[in-house]
C-alpha cells in the first residue's frame, strides 16, 4: 500500500507504517513547505493515498473539484501520542 504522509503527520507514525511494510512517502522529510495542491499532484502521479490532519482536503476535493484517485485519509484526533495515528491508519486500511 502506498501512502503519501503530509507534512503534520507524526514522524513517528510515519516510520511505524514503514515498519508495517507500507510504502510511505513523507511531505515532512522529502518537500516540506509544498503546498496541497502540490501534495494532490504528487499522490495522483505516483498513485498514493494521503493521510493527514489537514481539512483543506476536504474544500479541495468538494469546492474545488480536485479528485485523487486513490483517496485522502482524514484524521480527525485532537490528543495522541505520536505512534497513534499510524495504528489508526493500519486498522482502516485492513477493513
Amino acid at each position: 500500500m502506498s501512502l503519501l504522509a503530509n507534512e503534520n503527520f507524526p514522524k513517528a507514525s510515519v516510520l511505524l507504517l514503514r515498519n508495517m511494510n507500507y510504502d510511505v512517502l513523507s511531505i515532512r522529510e522529502d518537500n516540506p513547505s509544498i503546498s496541497d495542491t502540490g501534495i494532490m499532484e504528487i499522490a495522483e502521479k505516483e498513485q498514493r493515498i494521503i493521510v493527514t490532519f489537514d481539512r483543506d482536503y476536504g474544500d479541495l476535493i468538494f469546492r474545488y473539484n480536485f479528485k485523487p484517485s486513490k483517496g485522502v485519509i482524514y484524521l480527525r484526533i485532537e490528543t495522541f501520542w505520536p505512534k497513534e495515528p499510524a495504528i489508526h491508519v493500519h486498522y482502516l486500511l485492513r477493513l
